[in-house]
């Protein structure tokens, strides 16, 4: 009767990449200059397909350049 509810670990897993892909969002508009389209669509895409492992790719890309912007 209830076959359109997702188990418990898939819910956990769904609610878990939406929440990557949202804090991916966050982390591109906070970057400057603010990026292409086209990197967006990269970034997301990479989170989408790799969950955790690509959001933190993408904290560590953010880190590097802040971090090399106030070096310069």
């Amino acid at each position: 009767m209830l076959d359109f509810i997702p188990a418990a670990p898939d819910l956990i897993l769904l609610l878990t990449l939406v929440l990557a892909l949202y804090l991916t969002v966050i982390e591109l508009r906070e970057l400057e200059p603010r990026p292409h389209w086209k990197w967006w669509g990269w970034w997301l895409s990479l989170v989408f397909l790799t969950h955790f492992p690509g959001y933190l790719g993408l904290r560590g890309y953010a880190a590097y350049r802040r971090w090399h912007r106030a070096r310069a």
